[in-house]
């Protein structure tokens, strides 16, 4: 097996750690979708783009300390309430 293979394998069984960024992602999707809002609204709102937004909300992208604002304003929520916990401890950068 490789390296690459079985990082996968185990990120599919629920094995891996969860990233800060994939946890932030789910945070704001989850906040997106109670409001009622589309990908398409919020990132219009936010004045972002629908694709540069769906990369946050996968953990792919690392928005910045002023596109989180914007964000969090639209959903009416605190950027603290986004971040609680987050980065996590076992997290190196």
């Amino acid at each position: 097996m490789t390296g690459r293979f079985f990082r996968r394998r185990l990120t599919l069984l629920g094995l891996k750690k969860p990233k800060s960024l994939q946890v932030l992602g789910e945070r704001i999707r989850e906040a997106r979708k109670s409001k009622g809002l589309s990908q398409e609204a919020l990132a219009l709102q936010s004045n972002i783009t629908p694709s540069y937004l769906g990369g946050v909300e996968r953990g792919q992208r690392n928005p910045s300390f002023k596109k989180l604002c914007s964000i969090s304003k639209v959903l009416g929520r605190d950027v603290g309430s986004l971040c609680r916990n987050l980065p996590f401890p076992y997290e190196h950068y």
